[in-house]
C-alpha cells in the first residue's frame, strides 16, 4: 500500500482538493484507493456525502487512530491511501507524515504560504525525514517557465525543500468539481486539471516505486554481507578444529 500525506502549517492550500482528486485518479486508474480525512473540518468526509460513486472510500477520523485504519485498510486490499490533513500545527501531520511512503507540501507561489515552510520543515524532522516535496498550487496559467523555475530554486535553497516537478494550476475545475462531490477529471475528463492530475499521480508512484527498489537493493545488500560474514565464521571455526 502506498501512504501519500498532503500536510501544511496553513489553510487554504488546496490539500484536501489535491487528495480528492489523487485519489479519484487512482481509482480511475484502476487501484483500490481510500482517503483518511484527519482533518476536523471534515472536508473531504462531506464531499463523499455528496458524492454518488463509491470508489475512492473516505474515512473521518482522528490522529490516535491512524495506525489502526491504516492496518485495516492495508489487510483490506487498499493500493494507495492519501490522508488529508488540519491547516494548523496539531498532532494530524506529525502522525500523518510518520506514516507515508511520500509527504506532500501543497503552497501557493506567494510569499505569505512559503514562509510558513520552514514550520513544515521542523515537522518532517520530528517525523523522521521521511521523503517529501513541495507541491506549488494555484499557479496562475500564464506563468512561465523561468518564474517557476525561480521559485523552485530559491525554495531549495532557503529551506532545503526540494519541489514536485509537476505543479497544479489555478482552473475553476478545482473549485466547482467538490460542489457535486466530483473531481476535476470527472467535470472535465479531457481537460488541463485532469491532465495535471494525471501527471501528479504517475510522479508519485515512480517516486515511491524508485524508493522502494532502493530499499529493497539495500536490505539485500544487508543480507548478503550479514551471510559473507557467516560463511567467514564459519571457515573459521572449521580451520581451528582441523587444527
Amino acid at each position: 500500500m502506498f501512504t501519500i500525506s498532503l500536510i501544511g502549517q496553513k489553510g487554504g492550500t488546496g490539500k484536501t482538493t489535491l487528495a480528492l482528486g489523487l485519489a479519484v485518479a487512482a481509482a480511475r486508474a484502476g487501484h483500490a484507493t481510500a482517503v483518511i480525512d484527519l482533518d476536523p473540518q471534515a472536508s473531504a468526509a462531506k464531499w463523499k456525502v455528496r458524492r454518488e460513486d463509491d470508489n475512492p472510500a473516505v474515512v473521518p477520523a482522528q490522529a490516535g487512530r491512524l495506525k489502526q485504519i491504516m492496518d485495516t485498510a492495508r489487510t483490506g486490499g487498499v493500493d494507495f491511501m492519501f490522508i488529508d490533513t488540519a491547516g494548523r500545527k496539531d498532532d494530524s501531520a506529525l502522525n500523518a507524515a510518520r506514516a507515508s511512503d511520500l509527504v506532500l507540501i501543497p503552497s501557493r507561489p506567494s510569499i505569505l504560504e512559503i514562509e510558513t515552510l520552514p514550520e513544515v520543515n521542523d515537522l518532517l524532522e520530528l517525523a523522521g525525514s521521511p521523503s517529501a516535496f513541495v507541491l506549488l498550487n494555484c499557479v496562475h496559467p500564464s506563468a512561465g517557465p523561468r518564474g517557476i523555475n525561480n521559485t523552485h530554486a530559491g525554495i531549495k535553497e532557503l529551506f532545503g525543500l526540494t519541489v514536485c516537478p509537476v505543479h497544479i494550476c489555478q482552473r475553476s475545475a478545482y473549485s466547482e468539481a467538490p460542489t457535486t462531490g466530483q473531481s476535476p477529471q470527472e467535470l472535465d475528463p479531457e481537460g488541463k486539471a485532469a491532465d495535471e492530475l494525471h501527471r501528479l499521480l504517475q510522479f508519485i508512484s515512480e517516486h515511491v516505486n524508485n524508493g522502494r527498489d532502493v530499499q529493497i537493493r539495500n536490505s539485500l545488500t544487508k543480507r548478503e554481507a550479514e551471510l559473507d560474514r557467516l560463511l567467514d565464521s564459519t571457515r573459521e571455526l572449521m580451520n581451528t578444529r582441523k587444527n
